[in-house]
């Protein structure tokens, strides 16, 4: 696959790709302290932020999972995004 994506396509993934590293954090984190209502609130805060990303990254360029995961356009352009792993 050639480099054809927009650096903005980069910047949102890597935005990603940081919440998602937070969250495992702060999982990992709460599984030892599941009474820390701060980190609690952290989490689902993180989790609102994620979820924002990533809809506007699938927004503008397509879905980043399947198996309903993630919802199609009209156009059903899974297999035309470029998949995480090939950028």
């Amino acid at each position: 696959m050639s480099n054809t994506l927009p650096e903005e396509y980069y910047q949102i993934l890597e935005d990603l790709q940081a919440a998602d590293f937070v969250l495992v954090e702060l999982t990992l984190y709460l599984d030892t302290h599941p009474t820390d209502q701060n980190a609690i609130a952290q989490f689902n805060s993180y989790v609102q932020h994620r979820n924002q990303i990533k809809y506007e990254l699938e927004s503008r360029f397509g879905p980043l999972q399947q198996f309903g995961n993630s919802y199609s356009d009209a156009k059903w352009s899974w297999h035309s995004s470029p998949w995480p792993w090939q950028v």
